[in-house]
């Protein structure tokens, strides 16, 4: 099933209205993009009677990624202050962690920066009793390339010489490489300390995916949570990569763009081949994940991104946040939980939400798939 040009059209301009300001996707850290300035909770922007509350009843669990931590945070306020008696509990740990829970069964839905493999559908059909694990696109946004490079305050980099930094072939600021893309940038000799995720991350096999795409004779590593190539430093969460590019000099590392933002990091401008370089944004991510395709079957909406997107202004390094559930054979004492609350997270106030707090809604044409998909979960 693939969304008509026209369609993506439409997508990309919903997008480029409806975010605005840094996108703040978030992955294991402590950061709360929740507060305003002043330290207080940021206003609902969802009345009570924008949610339906219906059968639901009783505690939810859920766990999985933590790029959604500060969306679900949003999301619970608001959904338990207007369903009173019910409690959503989500865990926020990392989409392995998130998988496994799932097909442990012990959770309700799980969050995860990647679809499904194969083998993971094939085992929540042990959970799932009747039907199999789907993938429902919920959120999404830019993989920033944070960079603490004394003296250099502007850098572009293409999909090639990311892939030699990150595999280690490319070892000192002033390689050619990397002066041939940034012609009047003084760049320094020190040498390159390239950081990454040292636990099982969604985020991690993202950048895996752009990377195998964009630059396939530099990355031959098959996407996957965890790290695949030699050198570099590991670093706990994204959080951890974040505080350590910000204290090395010379550090480059990825992670959710709200990181580089809140702590002043500098972060890469990619080459794609467009006329110019483009920046890691809400604006520039939304109009990479409004031409995604669905390449799942059924009410599976897991999305096929273009990695080697050209067009002007696309970010080519995005991820999505996809809630995990069963499209049939859920928990009864669950199932009318998991419904109302993703209907809310799905709907035009839920989305909202995320709008105004700096995350990337869902284009239009996709979630309405999306809100068909919980209505019929069984």
């Amino acid at each position: 099933m693939k969304l008509q040009r026209k369609n993506m059209l439409r997508a990309s301009a919903l997008g480029a209205l409806v975010v605005s300001g840094a996108l703040v996707l978030t992955a294991c850290g402590s950061d709360d993009n929740t507060k305003a300035a002043d330290g207080t909770a940021k206003p609902s922007a969802a009345a009570a009677g924008d949610i339906k509350c219906g059968d639901a009843k009783g505690k939810l669990l859920a766990s999985g990624s933590s790029a959604q931590k500060n969306a679900v945070d949003l999301w619970v306020k608001n959904y338990m202050a207007a369903c009173s008696g019910v409690e959503v509990n989500y865990k926020s740990s990392s989409s392995g962690e998130g998988i496994v829970a799932f097909n442990q069964g012990t959770v309700g839905f799980a969050g995860s920066d990647s679809a499904l493999k194969p083998e993971q559908v094939e085992e929540s059909k042990k959970i799932c009793t009747g039907g199999q694990g789907i993938n429902l696109p919920m959120v999404g946004g830019p993989i920033a390339l944070g960079f603490n490079v004394a003296g250099v305050d502007k850098l572009t980099l293409d999909a090639p010489t990311i892939a030699n930094i990150f595999n280690d072939k490319i070892k000192k600021w002033d390689d050619e490489a990397i002066k041939k893309l940034n012609p009047g940038v003084t760049l320094p000799s020190t040498a390159i300390q390239a950081f990454h995720r040292s636990e099982d991350s969604g985020t991690t096999e993202n950048l895996g995916k752009y990377l195998k795409a964009a630059a396939p004779a530099e990355w031959t590593y098959d996407a996957a949570k965890k790290w695949p190539a030699p050198g570099g430093q590991g670093a706990t969460g994204s959080a951890g990569v974040a505080s350590q590019v910000k204290a090395v000099d010379g550090a480059i590392g990825y992670f959710e763009l709200s990181y580089a933002s809140s702590q002043s990091i500098k972060t890469v401008d990619v080459n794609t081949g467009a006329a110019a370089p483009v920046k890691a944004s809400a604006e520039s991510a939304s109009k990479a994940i409004a031409a995604a395709k669905i390449a799942g079957t059924g009410s599976d909406l897991a999305l096929k991104l273009d990695y080697t997107t050209k067009a002007e202004g696309a970010y080519p390094i995005v991820l999505v946040t996809y809630e995990v559930v069963c499209d049939k054979g859920n928990k009864p004492e669950t199932l009318a939980t998991v419904k109302s609350f993703l209907n809310y997270t799905a709907s035009d106030a839920g989305q909202k939400v995320l709008s105004e707090n700096g995350y990337a809604p869902i284009p239009a044409e996709i979630n309405t798939k999306v809100r068909d998909a919980i209505n019929a979960l069984s």
